[in-house]
């Protein structure tokens, strides 16, 4: 599997002929002019995930691309007449040789006074976990965890408990756009990750990296 980050959350995820991308939000414009996307996955609505003109923007580029979601971002995608099909929480598809199964169901709170949305997290090939705007633990060892660090909804040291209980082989940060210097954060999670053996690597956008 190869992993590149495009920006905040989005990824583009391959395994052998599928090419996947993860979350095309207003924070990042690379996604624009991504090419030979296979499938497209939308973990929730809020607009730094799900920017309705990027992806279409990506549908024009990507001829027959499939995108999966849940129901709250599919209503959402139906009022733009925009196709899209079902992967929520227990459901399991393959993507050619890749199993990609729906963990979870809602977004972590923001603050009391604001309603809770469905978020869908997204295990692939039962060791990549990406959890989307939540903190859910899945009932299975995680090998690599894409590692929501900061947000109006997560400040940090939940971010690194969160990392430490379900102690994966590696991590690396997501949902980081909205931060001028993320250094300082990226410092303090290696701190206390490193001696507990969990990997916490800083993934450059861009660049590819096989896991």
């Amino acid at each position: 599997m190869k992993i590149t980050k495009l920006g905040h959350c989005c990824l583009i995820i391959e395994e052998g002929e599928i090419k996947i991308l993860t979350d095309p939000g207003e924070y990042t414009d690379a996604q624009n002019s991504v090419r030979g996307l296979t499938h497209v996955i939308i973990t929730h609505e809020h607009q730094d995930h799900f920017h309705v003109p990027s992806l279409k923007q990506v549908l024009a580029n990507n001829p027959g691309v499939a995108v999966y979601t849940n129901r709250a971002v599919g209503n959402l995608m139906s009022r733009e007449a925009l196709p899209y099909e079902l992967l929520q929480h227990g459901d399991k598809q393959l993507f050619g040789d890749l199993e990609v199964e729906g963990i979870g169901t809602e977004h972590h709170v923001i603050y009391p006074a604001i309603p809770i949305i469905m978020n869908t997290g997204y295990m692939f090939g039962n060791k990549f976990f990406y959890p989307g705007d939540a903190l859910t633990k899945p009932e299975r060892p995680v090998e690599l965890l894409a590692m929501p660090i900061t947000g109006p909804w997560l400040p940090i040291a939940e971010a690194i408990d969160y990392a430490r209980a379900l102690k994966p082989k590696k991590c690396f940060p997501i949902h980081d756009g909205n931060i001028k210097a993320p250094e300082g954060m990226y410092r303090l999670s290696a701190r206390i990750l490193q001696p507990e053996g969990i990997n916490f690597e800083v993934f450059e956008l861009g660049k590819n990296y096989d896991v």
